[in-house]
């Protein structure tokens, strides 16, 4: 356990810092108090996901929960809720879920170790963000590819980058709602009145993403397409109404982010594979 421990800690704190830091925000800045509930939940349950893991799993598994992703981020489309004809939340009880932060890490991770399948399935799911429309879960997955083209220099990747700018493009002119406190916009909305936390923010995201890429001791295969995931989700924030991953209100990005990790310890031969 002691083992297991050191191993996935960083991980683990990748996900953590800025989640705490959107905690002590939410706290001293008068957020509902179900806000800090639902987020302090999340984060114990990524813990556990984190550190308990998941089974080891092959390519035909590695596939089915890829077509599991994709269905679930393509669900919202049928169920709803939506509002001004934009659908990108999941209903599951009393939650709604934003489908795009829950699926797309580890969408990212799965589709950057298929070489043959990987491509075809983030163009898929760019489709399915423009039908949403979803400009933040277009940049998270363009920079899934871009994470994925730089460990393995395959062109297919590249075009899905090209691809997904032209569609994140025409998502972000139909799929802007207005900002809701203590979710979208939460480092621009601290600037005038909390300045040191609005920059105590910015840097644990930033952490995240650093950590996300160079720290966690997985192979570049996965911390790539994870890092740059959560950047292509922090850029749409930092640019529009989009919802602050892990320092913001909701538990998708949190719960998303864990199980990436987890799928990632869980890859068979992972540190041999573009290591």
């Amino acid at each position: 356990m002691g083992e297991r421990w050191r191993e996935r800690f960083p991980a683990l704190l990748s996900i953590a810092l800025p989640v705490l830091v959107g905690l002590a925000y939410m706290a001293t800045g008068g957020a509902p108090r179900a806000y800090l509930i639902v987020n302090s939940g999340a984060l114990i349950l990524a813990a556990l996901v984190v550190m308990i893991g998941v089974p080891q799993f092959g390519q035909g598994a590695r596939i089915i929960a890829g077509v599991v992703l994709l269905a679930l981020f393509a669900l919202p489309l049928l169920t709803g809720p939506s509002m001004n004809g934009i659908a990108r939340w999941l209903p599951i009880g009393p939650f709604i879920l934003h489908a795009g932060m829950l699926t797309i890490p580890t969408l990212a991770v799965l589709s950057a170790r298929e070489e043959r399948l990987g491509p075809p399935a983030l163009a898929v799911a760019l489709l399915i963000a423009l039908a949403q429309p979803d400009f933040a879960s277009a940049f998270a997955l363009i920079g899934g590819a871009i994470g994925a083209y730089q460990v393995r220099s395959d062109w297919r990747f590249g075009l899905v980058v090209i691809g997904g700018f032209i569609i994140a493009i025409a998502a972000a002119l139909h799929g802007e709602l207005p900002a809701v406190p203590f979710v979208e916009r939460i480092i621009i909305d601290a600037l005038p009145t909390a300045p040191l936390m609005a920059a105590l923010i910015t840097l644990s995201i930033a952490g995240a993403v650093l950590i996300m890429l160079f720290g966690t001791g997985l192979p570049r295969i996965a911390r790539y397409p994870t890092g740059m995931s959560l950047f292509g989700f922090w850029l749409a924030a930092l640019i529009s109404n989009y919802p602050t991953p892990l320092a913001g209100y909701g538990a998708a990005a949190i719960i998303g982010f864990a199980l990436a990790h987890a799928v990632a310890f869980a890859l068979p031969n992972a540190a041999e594979e573009g290591a």
